[in-house]
């Protein structure tokens, strides 16, 4: 990050490989923790602001574009 506001979320990384997209958004963000899981996993609906989740296909892809929350 250089300067601006703090990002929020990271459509580029769609269709990435996991480890290379956590890797991104630890860079971006090291101040929230990041949560990989697979796509369709329960989770809870409450927002949390240092938490990203990443939902990764059967391919080891990101599947959802990782937000914030």
């Amino acid at each position: 990050m250089s300067g601006g506001p703090p990002k929020l979320w990271w459509p580029e990384l769609l269709g990435s490989p996991e480890n290379p997209a956590v890797t991104k958004i630890k860079q971006d963000r090291p101040d929230v923790s990041v949560e990989v899981l697979p796509t369709g996993a329960p989770v809870t609906p409450e927002f949390n602001p240092e938490r990203v989740r990443v939902f990764i296909d059967l391919n080891g892809l990101v599947a959802q574009v990782p937000v914030i929350g």
